[in-house]
């Protein structure tokens, strides 16, 4: 995939993974952030359980690199949230 086509996945899976973890945009350079780092780690997740994972900018790789970002941006604020305790 090029540069671009990560950066269009990542906005989108970000935006969408941010809107369904905590109702608000984090912002479009932190959701672009984190949907790329959750395309990787989506990806790496759907390939270690013996699927594939992120193919190309098509609907299902939106899903991998969304649930990616679901679960990066859960483990951001669990750690954020043990941050601001101390």
């Amino acid at each position: 995939m090029s540069i671009l086509a990560w950066i269009v996945l990542g906005l989108v899976a970000g935006f969408i993974a941010s809107k369904l973890v905590n109702r608000t945009g984090s912002g479009i350079v932190m959701d672009l952030l984190l949907g790329v780092v959750g395309a990787f780690v989506g990806g790496f997740l759907f390939t270690h359980f013996g699927h594939a994972g992120v193919t190309g900018l098509n609907l299902y790789s939106f899903m991998v690199a969304t649930l990616g970002a679901v679960v990066v941006l859960v483990v951001f604020h669990v750690l954020e949230g043990r941050r601001r305790l101390f």
